[in-house]
């Protein structure tokens, strides 16, 4: 017996449950992001953004998150023509930019622990770090759910019989590239 997956008015249910919970996201790294504004002027005598960002270093890290998009799509696309050899090719494209991005933050993170500016040094960099830190976290499990796709795609194959998941994970990636344009847009180049 088939599990009906859709709601009385022909809704995906799963579709449905991810866009209410990226609307839900949307809501948390609304209030981080309010928060840094209210935040990024009070630094307590310690580093500020003018003397700690380096801004082609981000721009780079940046450009290759949103590079990821575009392989997501690739993705997404061989999926739905059912190749599971280029679905894979670009899973774990996807994933090693996303690991890339993240080891572009771990750097930046290490050097501003260096400069001084750690979680308690003030206002400014706990709400630094939790915003940004948030985003990296969510760009991790993001690479843990590309990867779990990978592993599934070499195990069984993910073809459109199989549900949505390519579909879903495509949606819940583009989110987080998404929010960290918003993010990079705010902290990095809006300084005041």
């Amino acid at each position: 017996m088939a599990v009906a997956h859709t709601t009385s008015g022909g809704l995906d249910i799963r579709k449905t449950a991810m866009w209410s919970f990226l609307a839900s996201e949307l809501m948390f790294f609304g209030a981080l992001i309010s928060t840094f504004l209210l935040y990024r002027g009070r630094t307590n005598g310690g580093p500020d953004a003018e003397e700690l960002f380096d801004i082609p270093f981000t721009s780079v890290s940046s450009f290759v998150l949103l590079m990821s998009s575009l392989t997501m799509v690739l993705a997404h696309n061989a999926w739905e023509r059912n190749d599971q050899r280029q679905l894979r090719l670009w899973l774990l494209s996807t994933a090693g930019l996303g690991l890339v991005f993240l080891g572009g933050q771990f750097y930046e993170f290490s050097t501003f622990v260096h400069e001084g500016l750690k979680l308690d040094t003030s206002p400014f960099g706990s709400s630094f770090y939790m915003l940004t830190g948030f985003h990296g976290a969510h760009v991790a499990v993001g690479v843990l759910m590309l990867s779990a796709m990978s592993i599934l795609s070499f195990r069984v194959g993910l073809t459109k019989s199989r549900g949505m998941n390519v579909e879903l994970v495509a949606l819940y990636w583009h989110f987080v590239d998404i929010v960290w344009i918003v993010i990079f847009t705010v902290v990095y180049l809006l300084q005041v």
